[in-house]
């Protein structure tokens, strides 16, 4: 079982690697996956006060999988953002693989996911505002793009006070 001390940190160069998709095959250890991912954001959230989703490769996990828990858990595998919209917002961006950290970004606000879910069922969710940039921010860490890449400018970074 995995804890915070494996929690890849900003510089780790796997964080900045595009993941491989998720085989049916490898259906059964998604659930082991999934608690790694739940456990690890939990000790994020108790330290830091802050963590609503998490991608895998912030494990080391190089596959297509975030694991999402606002009022209840859901599991993306091979997530796809089919469709977002031109409205774009700008928001400070944070990330558990730098707690103290805070970005500067834009993101779309309203976006279309396709999915599986842990039954490897196909699925579907246009998600807005808060939830559209939860999911981009995780999507990016599945193609290797961390909110640092993505800040608006220069000047776009504080520390979380």
């Amino acid at each position: 079982m995995k804890g915070l001390k494996d929690l890849l940190l900003l510089g780790n160069p796997l964080l900045y690697q595009v993941c491989d998709p998720v085989k049916q095959s490898e259906l059964h250890l998604v659930k082991d996956w999934v608690v790694d991912l739940h456990n690890i954001m939990e000790e994020i959230r108790a330290k830091y006060y802050f963590g609503r989703a998490i991608a895998a490769p912030q494990l080391g996990i190089m596959k297509r999988l975030v694991y999402m828990n606002i009022d209840k858990p859901i599991v993306f595998i091979n997530p796809e953002i089919v469709d977002f919209s031109n409205d774009m917002f700008e928001l400070w961006d944070d990330c558990m693989s730098f707690p103290n950290l805070l970005v500067k970004v834009m993101r779309h606000k309203k976006i279309t996911v396709k999915y599986l879910d842990k039954n490897w069922y196909k699925k579907e969710w246009t998600m807005s505002d808060d939830l559209a940039e939860l999911m981009q921010h995780e999507y990016d860490h599945l193609n290797g793009v961390l909110c640092t890449m993505r800040a608006i400018d220069d000047k776009s970074y504080k520390w979380r006070p």
